[in-house]
C-alpha cells in the first residue's frame, strides 16, 4: 500500500487522481487504528523528529500546487501574442523593408499601445487579487518524539511532546491535534474523537457541519467523501476535539488532486474562438485581395515594382491596425468600471465573455446563500409558531458549558437580534448532561424561580422522541405519546426535512428541588416541547439579482454538492423553477458525454456533485455552443471555474477557488452580476461598432481600387495618400471605446458572429464602392482629371470624398436606429469625428496635403459631394434596416 507517496506521472488525468486519493483513504477507513498506524509506521505518540526530517525528504512539502504568477517581461512578451498584433508586425516588417517607414512607425506604435495597455490592466489586477488571499493558519499541533540518533524502520518508544509545526512539513504518519477553530491540514484518519463536527462546505456544498468519529468503517457510503472517520486536507473543525494520522499530504491528497488540474493553462474562452476566427477571415481577405490588386496593377501599367508598393499600401490600408488597441481600450475601460464598484478582473478577456454569457452555473453554499446557519422556525408539536419553544431552546444553549456548535450559535444570535422576545424565566444553572454522538442530545438543569429544577434536553428528532412519555399541545394539556400520536407527530417534522431545514426538537421536565447530580438516565419520561428549525438563507440580493439576469437572457443553473432537498428548498427561497427534475451526482457518473449534453439542456439544479461532476457539466453546456458562466467560492468549485468562459468567485472564497476564477466580487451583492454583464455587452457592443466599420468600409475600398487600377492610367490614390487617410480614419475611431451602446442592444447576451461579420462586409462595403465610382466620373467627366498631368486632382477628390464617407460611416452603424435623430454618438466620439470631417476637407487646401500629393479642388465640387454623402447616408439607412430585420443587428 502506497501511502502518501507523490504521483509519478505529473499529468496524470485529475479523476485518476482523486480516485486514487479516496481509494487509499477508503482502504484506511476500513482498518482499526492499529493496522493503520503499523501500516504507516506510525505510533500514538507520533513520529520521532529524525524520523519526520526523513519522510520530509522522501514525500517532500505538504504544499498544493500552484499557479505561480510570470514574472512582469515574460506577461508582457505574451501580450504581443494575438493573431492581429502578429498580423501588424509582419505588416510592419514588410513595410521597413521596402522602405516605408511612415508606414512601419504608425502600425508598430498601435501595436505597442494596445499590447502596454493591456500589460498594465492585467499586472495591476493580478495585484490587486494576490492582496485577496486568505490569512490562513499555517501551523499545526502535532505529537513528536524528540530526536534520537537515527531514523528507524520502527516506531519509536518514547514519550511524544506536542509542538506547533508549518503545515509544509508534516508528512505520512504525524499523529495531528485538531480542535475548534483548527483547519484540517492533510488527509487524515482519526484515531481519537470527542464531539468532532467538520465544515466541508469548502469541498462538497454541504451547508450543515458533519459528525466524525475514530470507529472503523464497515460499510464502505456509496461516496467516498462521506467517510465518517477520515477528515480530508481544506474543511475545518467547527467543535470538539480529535488526534489524527496523516495518510496523505501535499498533492496527493484529495484537495491537491483538484488543485492540479487548475494550474493547466485555461483553454480558449468564446472571446478567444471569436478573435481568432475573425483574423483567419481577415488575413483571408487581405491575402486574396492584395494578391489581385498587385497582379492588376503589375500587368496593366507594367511597373511591377510600383505595383509591388501599392499593394502593401493597400494592405496597410486593409488591415484594421486599431482593433487591438480598440479592443484593449475597450475591456481596459470596462474593467476600470467594474473596479469602481468593486469587482476585480484578473482577465480583460472575461469582460467580453460576462456580456456574451448566456447560461450561468452558480454553486448555493456561499454564493447564493450566506453560508451562515440561522434560526428559521420556533414551533410547537402541530407545526405552529411557538415562543415557548425558542425560549427553553435559548436556556439549553446559554447554559452549556461544552463547545457550542453552529446550531447553538443561530439560537443565542437569533435570541438577540429579536427585541421582542424576551426570556421570562429566572433561573440558575444546576447541571448539565454534555453531548455524545451516541445520545445526540445533551440537557442542562435549571433551578427555575427557586421552586423547582428544570430540565431542559434539546437533540436529534428521533433520540428525543425515545425519551419521551408525554407531549404539551398548543393550549398547555399534556398527552401521551403514543402510537397514534407519534403519526401525528412524524409528518411535521418530516415535512420540514423535505423544505430542505434541519430541525431538532425540544423537551423538558421538571425535577424536585432537593436532586442536585443528574446523568444520562435521567434523560427519561420528558415532556415533548417542539421543534427549532435551522437553514442557509439566501443572499438578500439572490432573487432580484437572479431575476435581473433572466431578463436579460441569462439562464441560472445551480450546481451543488449539497442533498436534493436542500437544493429544493433554496430553488423555492430563490423564486428558481425547477425544470424537469433535479439530477444527481450518480445520474451524471451514469451518463456519456452526448447523453450529458442532451441533459444539461432539459435540467436548470443539479445535486450531490462532486468537483469532477461539476467540470462535466460545463464543459457540456459549453459544447452545446453556450457561453458559460460559473460562479462559486469552495475547493470543489475550482475545476469548474477554469473550465467556464468566465469564472466568477467572490472575495471570502478559498484561496484555489480565486486563483481559478477570471472575476472577483469584493462585495456580497449579487446585483453586481447584472452589472458585469451589461458591462461586457457595452464592451463587446463597443468592439463590433469598430469591426462592423471597418471591414465594410476597407471591403468597399478593396471593390473601388481593384475598378479603378483596371481602367485608370494612374494610380487611384499615391500610396502616401492611402496611408494619411488610413490614420485620419484611425484616428476618428479612437472614441469608439467611449462610446454610449443603446439600451436594446443590452438585452441579450452577445456572442461572436463571424458568418454575420461577413454579411456585413458584402452588403455595406459595395455601397460606399457605389459612392466611390460616382465620384471617379464626377472627377474624370465634370472635372477632367482623366490623364497623368492631371491624376492629382483625381485623387484629391477621392481622397477627401473616401475619407469624408468613411467617417460618416461610423455614425450611421454605430446604432440600430436612425443616427442623429434617435440615437447621437456620445461627445468625445461625435467631436473627434467632426475635427477629422473638417481636415479632410480642408486638407487639399493646405501645405501638408500638398507635400503629399493634393491639390485645390473646385468650390463646386463640395455642392457634389455634399449630395454624395446624403445619398450615401439614405442608402446605408435603408440598406441597414433591412438587414437588422433578416439578419439581427449582430
Amino acid at each position: 500500500m502506497r501511502l502518501g507517496k507523490r504521483a509519478r506521472n505529473p499529468v496524470q488525468k485529475e479523476s485518476s487522481n482523486r480516485v486514487e486519493a479516496l481509494g487509499q483513504l477508503a482502504q484506511v477507513a476500513t482498518q482499526d487504528v492499529d493496522t493503520v498506524l503499523k501500516t504507516l509506521n506510525s505510533s500514538p505518540d507520533g513520529l520521532a523528529e529524525c524520523e519526520a526530517k526523513a519522510r520530509l525528504k522522501k514525500y517532500g512539502l505538504n504544499e498544493l500546487a500552484q499557479e505561480k504568477p510570470r514574472p512582469w517581461y515574460i506577461s508582457l512578451l505574451l501580450n504581443f501574442k494575438t493573431p492581429f498584433n502578429l498580423l501588424l508586425m509582419t505588416v510592419a516588417l514588410v513595410s521597413y523593408l521596402t522602405g516605408s517607414i511612415d508606414a512601419t512607425i504608425i502600425i508598430s506604435f498601435m501595436v505597442l499601445l494596445s499590447v502596454f495597455l493591456r500589460f498594465v490592466q492585467e499586472h495591476r489586477s493580478s495585484q490587486a487579487a494576490e492582496k485577496l488571499k486568505s490569512l490562513v493558519k499555517t501551523t499545526a499541533t502535532v505529537l513528536r518524539i524528540p530526536d534520537t540518533d537515527k531514523p528507524s524502520d520502527k516506531p519509536q518508544a518514547g514519550k511524544s511532546v506536542r509542538e506547533e509545526v508549518a503545515m509544509s512539513c508534516l508528512v505520512p504518519g504525524d499523529i495531528v491535534h485538531l480542535s475548534s477553530g483548527d483547519m484540517v491540514p492533510a488527509d487524515m484518519r482519526l484515531v481519537t474523537a470527542k464531539d468532532l463536527m467538520i465544515a466541508e462546505a469548502a469541498l462538497t456544498g454541504e451547508s450543515m457541519p458533519v459528525e466524525k468519529s475514530a470507529q472503523t468503517v464497515q460499510k464502505l457510503p456509496a461516496n467516498p467523501i462521506e467517510l465518517p472517520n477520515i477528515c480530508f486536507m481544506g474543511t475545518n473543525v467547527v467543535s470538539g476535539t480529535a488526534l489524527g494520522v496523516v495518510v496523505l499530504t501535499g498533492q496527493t491528497t484529495y484537495f491537491g488532486s483538484i488543485a492540479k488540474t487548475i494550474i493547466e493553462q485555461k483553454g480558449p474562452t468564446s472571446f478567444d474562438r471569436g478573435i481568432n476566427a475573425l483574423s483567419i477571415l481577415l488575413v483571408k481577405f487581405i491575402v486574396v485581395m492584395v494578391s489581385i490588386i498587385f497582379l492588376i496593377n503589375g500587368v496593366s501599367k507594367g511597373n511591377w515594382a510600383e505595383a509591388f508598393l501599392f499593394a502593401l499600401a493597400v494592405a496597410v490600408g486593409l488591415t484594421p491596425e486599431l482593433l487591438p488597441m480598440i479592443v484593449t481600450t475597450n475591456l481596459a475601460k470596462g474593467a476600470i468600471a467594474m473596479s469602481k464598484k468593486k469587482v476585480i478582473v484578473k482577465r480583460l478577456n472575461a469582460i467580453q465573455n460576462f456580456g456574451a454569457m448566456d447560461i450561468l452555473c452558480t454553486d448555493k453554499t456561499g454564493t447564493l446563500t450566506q453560508n451562515r446557519i440561522i434560526l428559521e422556525q420556533s414551533l410547537d408539536i402541530t407545526g405552529k409558531e411557538c415562543e415557548k419553544t425558542i425560549e427553553y431552546a435559548y436556556l439549553n444553549s446559554a447554559n452549556q458549558t461544552g463547545l457550542k456548535n453552529l446550531l447553538d450559535d443561530a439560537i443565542l444570535r437569533h435570541v438577540e437580534e429579536a427585541g421582542g422576545l424576551k426570556i421570562q424565566i429566572e433561573c440558575r444553572k444546576i447541571d448539565e448532561i454534555p453531548f455524545d454522538f451516541t445520545r445526540r442530545r445533551m440537557s442542562v438543569i435549571l433551578e427555575k424561580d427557586h421552586q423547582t429544577h428544570l430540565l431542559i434536553c434539546k437533540g436529534a428528532v428521533e433520540e428525543i422522541l425515545q425519551v419521551c412519555t408525554q407531549a404539551e399541545e398548543p393550549g398547555g394539556q399534556l398527552v401521551p405519546v403514543d402510537n397514534t400520536l407519534k403519526a401525528q407527530l412524524l409528518p411535521v417534522t418530516r415535512d420540514l426535512n423535505e423544505d430542505g431545514f434541519r430541525v431538532i426538537a425540544v423537551a423538558y421536565k421538571e425535577e424536585p428541588m432537593d436532586k442536585t447530580h443528574f446523568s444520562v438516565t435521567d434523560e427519561s419520561d420528558l415532556i415533548l416541547l417542539g421543534y427549532v428549525s435551522f437553514l442557509d438563507p439566501p443572499k438578500e440580493t439572490a432573487i432580484a439579482a437572479l431575476a435581473a439576469l433572466e431578463r436579460h437572457g441569462v439562464h441560472v443553473k445551480i450546481l451543488t454538492g449539497d442533498n436534493e432537498l436542500v437544493t429544493r428548498k433554496i430553488c423555492k427561497d430563490v423564486r428558481l423553477p425547477i425544470q424537469n427534475r433535479i439530477l444527481l451526482g450518480a445520474d451524471i457518473v451514469a451518463m456519456d458525454d452526448k447523453a450529458l449534453m442532451e441533459a444539461t439542456d432539459k435540467a436548470n439544479v443539479f445535486a450531490k456533485l462532486t468537483p469532477q461532476n461539476k467540470d462535466r457539466i460545463v464543459r457540456a453546456i459549453s459544447q452545446k455552443g453556450h457561453v458559460v458562466g460559473f460562479l462559486g467560492d469552495g475547493i470543489n468549485d475550482a475545476s469548474a471555474l477554469k473550465a467556464a468562459d468566465v469564472g466568477i468567485s467572490v472575495d471570502d472564497a478559498v484561496d484555489i477557488a480565486k486563483e481559478s476564477a477570471d472575476i472577483i466580487l469584493l462585495e456580497k451583492s449579487l446585483m453586481l452580476l447584472e452589472e458585469g454583464v451589461l458591462e461586457g455587452r457595452m464592451v463587446f457592443g463597443n468592439i463590433m461598432k469598430y469591426i462592423r466599420m471597418t471591414t465594410s468600409s476597407n471591403f468597399g475600398n478593396v471593390f473601388s481600387v481593384v475598378g479603378a487600377s483596371a481602367i485608370l492610367p494612374f494610380l487611384p490614390m499615391q500610396p502616401i495618400q492611402i496611408l494619411t487617410q488610413n490614420l485620419l480614419y484611425d484616428f476618428s475611431q479612437t472614441g469608439i471605446p467611449l462610446d454610449t451602446v443603446d439600451p436594446e442592444y443590452l438585452t441579450q447576451p452577445r456572442k461572436w458572429e463571424i458568418r454575420n461579420i461577413r454579411r456585413y462586409m458584402i452588403c455595406f462595403g459595395p455601397i460606399s464602392s457605389i459612392f466611390d465610382y460616382v465620384t471617379f466620373a464626377l472627377m474624370w467627366f465634370v472635372y477632367g482629371a482623366n490623364s497623368i498631368a492631371t491624376q492629382s486632382l483625381f485623387q484629391s477628390g477621392w481622397f477627401v470624398e473616401g475619407l469624408l464617407s468613411q467617417t460618416i460611416i461610423i455614425h450611421m452603424l454605430r446604432t440600430a436606429k436612425i443616427p442623429f435623430i434617435q440615437s447621437w454618438a456620445a461627445w468625445p466620439l461625435t467631436a473627434l469625428t467632426t475635427l477629422i470631417l473638417s481636415i479632410g476637407i480642408f486638407l487639399p487646401f493646405s501645405p501638408l496635403g500638398h507635400v503629399i500629393g493634393l491639390r485645390h479642388l473646385p468650390h463646386s465640387y463640395f455642392l457634389w459631394l455634399t449630395l454624395i454623402l446624403i445619398s450615401y447616408c439614405i442608402l446605408v439607412q435603408l440598406v441597414k434596416t433591412w438587414f437588422i430585420r433578416k439578419y439581427g443587428y449582430d
